[in-house]
Order: structure tokens, then C-alpha cells, then sequence
């Protein structure tokens, strides 16, 4: 599906902001418990798309996309948490927020239409 081909693209994108966040917390607030949590939610959102696509049958395509969307959920909480303890600054929160807000919408429709 042209969906998912998309939503991989995204994700990967995500993916590299993601990394590039938890370096900068590392390295100028020397955060380190929070930039675990999201380098491995937000990270995990391309990679079970990526495994959804190579999917064996329906029911385990649609079992990664509901992985995916639960981590993109969790990498949504994240953001808010950085957030709000003000390691992200609003312009950095919104954008993030936005690009994987995206993404959890297409695939919260991607489990709608299957």
C-alpha cells in the first residue's frame, strides 16, 4: 500500500530528528534516562513499518502496525514529558510533536482500512 511506503519514509525521518535529539539531551543537559526512553519508542515506530511491509500474512502486518502505532503513541508522551521539564523548547516540541503525530495518524488509518 502507498500508505505504509509513505508512513516508512516518514518514520525513517522521524527516526534521524529522533537521534539527533537524544545526542543534543546527552550532550548539553547529560540526560540520559529520558533519551533512552525516546531514542528507543521513536526509533521503533520505522522499524516495525519496516517489518510490516515483509509482513508473513495479513494478521502479521497489521500486528506490526499496531506496534507501531502504540510506539508512536508512547513517543508522543515522551515529547510532552521533555517538554514540560523543559528540555525541549516549544518550537522543538511542536515540530516533533507534529511529524510524529502525522505518522501516528496514518497508521491509526492504515488499521481502519484493513
Amino acid at each position: 500500500m502507498q500508505t505504509e511506503s509513505i508512513a516508512c519514509q516518514r518514520a525513517l525521518a522521524f527516526a534521524k530528528r529522533i537521534v539527533s535529539l537524544c545526542g543534543h539531551l546527552r550532550k548539553e543537559h547529560n540526560e540520559y534516562v529520558l533519551s533512552k526512553q525516546i531514542l528507543r519508542s521513536g526509533t521503533s515506530i520505522g522499524a516495525n513499518i519496516a517489518e510490516a511491509r515483509c509482513g508473513a500474512s495479513r494478521k502479521d502486518f497489521m500486528a506490526k502496525v499496531y506496534i507501531a502505532l502504540k510506539e508512536s503513541a508512547e513517543t508522543l508522551y515522551w515529547l510532552e514529558l521533555l517538554h514540560i521539564t523543559e528540555y525541549l523548547s516549544d518550537d522543538e516540541y511542536r515540530s516533533l510533536y507534529a511529524d510524529c503525530e502525522e505518522i501516528r495518524r496514518m497508521l491509526s488509518a492504515t488499521t481502519k482500512r484493513a
